[in-house]
């Protein structure tokens, strides 16, 4: 009988378990890394609503000054005799057209009214023409201006409608 020498079968399974521990720890990482991929872009998700959150809130805020300021512009005299009075005007003008580049950058856009189709998700009719005739119902007056952040209304503009 010839004696040959047992292998030792210890080591094989020894390296066995690590390549098992290998392709755990792999698939631990791979997952791991997955998360944190989702996280930050969960995260950037989140700071983009949180500022569009916050844009809307200043906005809402400013809506009572622009509508007195567009009143004041509405209601200047026709006629300004003084030299003083007409460069006021200018600056006034100029303040106005400085405010909606600036709301227009932020995104904030007047919501159309007159001549438009009337349309619930932009616009609250409080008054309704008697004298109208139609199928359709058309704004033709504006009594309080509408404001869109993108797609989200600020506010709905206050109409009269009539039929067309």
């Amino acid at each position: 009988m010839s004696s040959q020498p047992k292998k030792d079968l210890k080591p094989i399974k020894e390296i066995d378990e690590l390549k098992h521990k290998i392709d755990d720890l792999t698939n631990a990482l791979q997952l791991e890394r997955a998360d944190a991929v989702n996280v930050r872009r969960r995260a950037e998700q989140d700071k983009i609503k949180m500022s569009g959150y916050f844009k809307s809130l200043v906005i809402k805020e400013l809506i009572p000054f622009i509508d007195n300021f567009e009143l004041t512009i509405k209601h200047i005299p026709k006629s300004l005799d003084e030299p003083n009075q007409k460069n006021w005007l200018d600056g006034l003008k100029s303040v106005h057209s400085q405010m909606w580049q600036i709301l227009n950058s932020l995104g904030v856009q007047k919501i159309e009214t007159v001549g438009q189709e009337f349309d619930p998700n932009f616009h609250e009719a409080v008054q309704m023409d008697p004298n109208g005739q139609g199928n359709k119902e058309v704004v033709i007056e504006e009594f309080r201006s509408g404001y869109r952040l993108g797609e989200e209304v600020i506010r709905h503009a206050m109409v009269k409608v009539a039929m067309k």
